[in-house]
């Protein structure tokens, strides 16, 4: 009785704890300059479309993007394409040029991520 009290308590307290995160509340990225008009334009694309399910960049609804180095023309094929669950975002719904912004604002996103990891100190 008290083993399985034990048990079923542990298994509570592990359920529990990885509902959380440690960081939350604390960006993962570095700030993103938005001064040039094209990362401008990409984020409010990103906005519209992505960060619903790729929050940052991060990892919500679908994998985080940031840690993966695609080159432009995969994240382009992606993104047309889709992959998996994403769904597909044709000439109709992202214009070309709304999609090279994107992928600017992307890579922008992504450096500003690996510019934070490299700017805190590890502990």
């Amino acid at each position: 009785m008290k083993t399985t009290f034990l048990y079923t308590l542990f298994v509570a307290f592990v359920l529990v704890a990885a509902c959380g995160t440690a960081k939350r509340g604390e960006p993962t990225y570095a700030p993103v300059p938005v001064s040039e008009p094209a990362i401008a334009q990409g984020k409010v694309v990103f906005d519209t479309y992505c960060t619903k399910c790729h929050p940052g960049g991060e990892a919500g609804l679908a994998p985080a993007f940031n840690d993966k180095p695609l080159p432009g023309f995969l994240m382009r094929f992606q993104i047309r394409h889709g992959l998996g669950v994403m769904p597909a975002f044709k000439e109709e719904v992202i214009t070309d040029e709304e999609l090279d912004n994107l992928i600017v604002y992307i890579k922008t996103l992504r450096k500003s991520k690996q510019d934070k990891a490299i700017s805190v100190p590890q502990v």
